[in-house]
């Protein structure tokens, strides 16, 4: 059974549904069932037509769920309107997918959630696993997003936007389970800018592209955490950095400049640099200057700290650093590594360990702790000489 030829076909058949005046909620119970009988009947009798015989099944188990409804004439006036099976309409409407599963009443756990389950083809297993949450609770997520949007038309502009900020949470969940969610941000986002021309599209994939290109060299044997300045460059994928600038450089040249545009800008510097101390960090400084001029984020401003201490020395850095709230997460990490930059080793060994303290995750702790580790020791051989 081709699971990757299932996954494809499911945001169309979907839609099918939709269009024909199926809530969202029952359509997708329905094409789950319609997959599960694939499942059980393709390695047999292979069909002809595979969108359509999903499509067939699909919208006939809907019908069989609903004629034991209240509404038991307007659902036999849908029963009227079945088609004859055979090829399925050319048209594709997963961008309104796209676009109903970031509806802006969900939250965006949920609309995450959902775009993998209704646009990826992930089952609600494997969703649960990459978000290390039980079964039940992830079913119930889902769940819960599909009654929210059933009300929708599906007709309704949706907000690219959104549906950008759904793509970019999925990517940055990374890998968990057997789904890496990486790699599925960048397959879905590849479908929306295949039918969604438009720059910021083009500046998310690039931006997907040139981080996912270090993913073989962010991490030790161990598992340990490996910063950007000591990772082995002859580890990054060459040919996917290449992609990744040559969509970003075909999105500037279009002059409709967006966050996800000037985040790859910055992402394909760091990639074109054959060794840390060659990286523009000048230039570097100027895309986070935009980037914080479209965005006005906190944590933009905080990054941007970090380019200018490389740019013009440490304390320029933690100057920049000064006008940021100090409840910033990561901001006490950003100030570690610029004193230690500065040679004040025992206030980066303390900020180091508080930044451990305030860590999101178990990787990002334990390298923080490594590093106020290794200072100390530092500072304990000084006094002993």
């Amino acid at each position: 059974m081709d699971e990757v030829l299932l996954r494809s076909l499911t945001p169309g058949v979907l839609t099918v549904l939709v269009r024909r005046g199926a809530d969202f909620a029952a359509a997708e119970d329905a094409v789950q069932d319609a997959l599960v009988e694939a499942v059980r009947v393709w390695p047999a009798d292979p069909p002809r037509d595979a969108k359509g015989w999903l499509v067939t099944v699909a919208w006939r188990r809907f019908l069989d769920a609903n004629r034991a409804d209240a509404s038991r004439r307007r659902r036999e006036d849908l029963v009227d309107q079945e088609p004859e099976p055979g090829p399925a309409p050319a048209v594709d409407d997963t961008l309104q997918l796209y676009f109903l599963c970031a509806h802006p009443s969900l939250t965006p756990s949920s609309a995450v959630a959902l775009t993998l389950r209704a646009v990826g083809g992930l089952t609600t297993r494997q969703i649960a696993q990459a978000y290390l949450v039980p079964e039940a609770t992830m079913a119930q997520r889902i769940s819960r997003a599909k009654r929210t949007v059933s009300g929708v038309r599906f007709e309704q502009p949706g907000d690219a936007a959104t549906v950008l900020r759904v793509l970019y949470l999925v990517f940055n969940e990374g890998y968990s389970g057997d789904v890496d969610l990486a790699a599925e941000a960048i397959r879905l986002t590849r479908q929306l800018a295949a039918r969604f021309d438009h720059p910021e599209v083009a500046g998310l994939l690039a931006l997907m592209l040139l981080h996912h290109a270090r993913r073989a060299a962010r991490t030790a044997a161990d598992g340990s955490l490996v910063p950007l300045a000591e990772q082995d460059r002859g580890r990054w994928d060459t040919g996917m950095i290449g992609e990744g600038v040559a969509v970003l450089q075909a999105a500037l040249v279009r002059d409709r400049l967006g966050e996800f545009q000037a985040q790859a800008a910055i992402a394909a510097l760091h990639a074109d640099a054959p060794a840390t101390e060659e990286t523009d960090w000048p230039q570097i400084v100027e895309w986070y200057d935009e980037l914080a001029r479209l965005t006005d984020s906190p944590v933009v401003r905080l990054n941007r700290a970090v380019a200018v201490g490389e740019a013009d020395g440490p304390r320029a850095g933690l100057a920049a650093l000064a006008a940021l709230d100090g409840s910033l997460p990561r901001r006490a990490a950003v100030a570690a590594y610029l004193h230690e930059r500065d040679g004040d080793l025992a206030t980066a060994a303390r900020l180091y360990a508080e930044a451990a303290r305030k860590a999101p995750n178990l990787a990002e702790r334990d390298h923080l702790t490594r590093r106020a580790a290794r200072i100390n020791a530092r500072l304990n051989a000084l006094r002993c000489d």
